[in-house]
């Protein structure tokens, strides 16, 4: 008898990994992602509806959503995350639909280019409610239907919420607010059995350049992402991120260990700055002693 259900659940794990839906009566697990149309979103779209999960995934264009309603295991909802109407009805559909929310991929996001004096006003707006105020305003909606699964919150944010650059400030600025963002809602959500993550992609190929640079009207150096890897590894950080029985709350997803030692370095930076020739300030083996608590923190 032991037997039988060894290979019963084997035959049904391989399944999942083949990208088939779970037998008949085996809940999916549903999960909604924002801006799915392209790039990182539609990488995570593809990879968890392949491993079974049922997604929402969230589009603005009639061509995007009609593309991501031919993928199995997905249901294309209109949903710009700056319309409190597509919120509201993206809310309604998926609590009408009876699987509940295990989780949401608040992914949606925008790029400017150039430097603050010479960004429009509407442009700087439109970058902070896509990237701040769609992640918010998504999470809040949301917040009962996770609430009642005991779900996660995955945001994706960036390696420039770390690393800040002369013609990406605006973008930075948005990216560093999810860093604050993700560590308070974490706190907010702990006690309701919510778990909380960021997902901090490096260089990877996307549309978010092109968009940008189409949007402003302008050619940038910036806006070709085509020579980056696809964000694949992104994708499977994201789905740890939602159904590892331990998800960090912090994943820096980089193509390159260069990319990932000039984004810690520009954080043991700004550990320095804080420290250095301040009222309060700490000698190396006392900076040396936090460091080997935090590193042996659970």
């Amino acid at each position: 008898m032991k037997r039988i259900a060894v290979i019963t659940a084997a035959l049904w794990f391989a399944a999942i990994a083949q990208g088939m839906e779970p037998a008949a009566g085996t809940p999916r697990k549903a999960v909604l992602v924002t801006g799915a149309s392209t790039g990182i979103g539609h990488k995570i779209t593809e990879r968890l509806a392949a491993n079974g999960y049922f997604v929402y995934a969230g589009a603005r264009k009639d061509k995007d959503l009609e593309a991501l309603g031919r993928l199995a295991n997905v249901e294309p909802l209109r949903l710009d995350v700056t319309s409190a109407a597509d919120i509201a009805a993206a809310v309604d559909t998926i609590t009408k639909a009876g699987r509940g929310l295990q989780g949401l991929v608040n992914n949606a996001g925008i790029a400017t280019f150039g430097p603050f004096d010479q960004t429009a006003e509407a442009d700087f707006d439109l970058v902070m409610k896509v990237n701040v105020y769609g992640p918010w305003r998504v999470t809040k909606a949301f917040t009962p239907l996770l609430v009642a699964s005991k779900g996660r919150v995955t945001t994706i944010g960036s390696i420039s919420g770390i690393l800040s650059t002369k013609d990406l400030g605006v973008y930075s600025m948005t990216k560093h607010a999810i860093e604050a963002y993700t560590d308070s809602l974490a706190a907010q959500m702990a006690p309701l059995g919510v778990g909380v993550s960021v997902i901090e992609p490096g260089n990877y190929n996307s549309e978010i350049g092109r968009n940008a640079a189409r949007r402003l009207g302008m050619d940038s150096r910036l806006s070709d992402r085509s020579q980056y890897k696809d964000p694949d590894d992104v994708a499977a950080a994201v789905e740890h991120a939602l159904f590892s029985p331990a998800p960090k709350r912090r994943y820096m997803v980089v193509p390159s260990r260069r990319e990932a030692e000039v984004t810690i370095r520009k954080a043991i930076e700004e550990l320095v700055q804080l420290n250095q020739d301040q009222p309060f300030s700490y000698g190396r083996d006392a900076l040396v002693k936090m460091l080997d608590d935090a590193l042996a923190a659970p």
